[in-house]
């Protein structure tokens, strides 16, 4: 794995870019996850015996690279925490998808409801039993009519099991590379990629705003 991207660290939070298939956290294969990583990196940079806290606040799916903070102080993730509660918390992100779309920006709204047993979700009526309200914001920033793909930039208005990939490919529009929704570039890596994050700081309550865009490899390419 390539060294760890601080984008920036203070005493009370870290932000870095996830790599493409690194688990956020621990999970059942017992890869190396970004939890581990930063609590090593941690370690090292500051001589620590033993534990270091590291809170984890938000998740991105293994699949899915790009920005996330952790808390370095229990005080901190609770404020970060409550922020996301309290819907101060901006995720961004940036998506390949099929087709060219009908309107240059627009808002997504359903029901979905998931599946535990085979982990994919799907858009339901409402008032389906234990579905939960799914809601976007898209700004189309580029279609190329070559490839009949478009590049989306999405705000995350809620964050429900695989709302990006489940909003996008029930209109048609299933992300490039996708292998639970995807009908282009099957067993390519899903471009999904967030790309940016807004939230205010957990002490000094300053708004912070972090970006980074993928490399303009693969599918990226588009990008130039």
């Amino acid at each position: 794995m390539k060294k760890l991207n601080v984008i920036y660290e203070d005493n009370h939070i870290i932000v870095v870019e996830k790599p493409v298939n690194i688990p956020s956290q621990q999970d059942k294969t017992n890869d190396i996850d970004m939890l581990t990583i930063i609590k090593n990196y941690l370690k090292e940079k500051y001589n620590k015996p033993g534990n270091v806290y590291l809170g984890l606040v938000h998740r991105l799916d293994r699949p899915v690279g790009g920005i996330m903070v952790f808390a370095k102080t229990s005080k901190a993730a609770a404020r970060l925490s409550e922020s996301i509660r309290n819907k101060e918390f901006n995720k961004y992100y940036l998506v390949i998808a099929d087709g060219k779309f009908d309107q240059q920006s627009g808002v997504l709204e359903d029901y979905l409801l998931k599946n535990e047993r085979t982990n994919t979700s799907k858009v339901v009526k409402e008032g389906t039993k234990n579905a939960k309200f799914a809601r976007l914001e898209y700004e189309i920033v580029k279609y190329n009519e070559e490839i009949d793909l478009s590049v989306v930039k999405v705000k995350l208005d809620t964050g429900r099991h695989h709302q990006i990939r489940l909003q996008l490919a029930s209109r048609n529009h299933s992300i490039c590379g996708d292998q639970k929704y995807g009908t282009r570039g099957r067993g390519k890596q899903i471009s999904l990629w967030a790309y940016k994050l807004e939230f205010p700081h957990p002490i000094t309550k300053e708004i912070m705003s972090f970006e980074l865009e993928p490399e303009h490899t693969g599918s990226w390419k588009i990008l130039d």
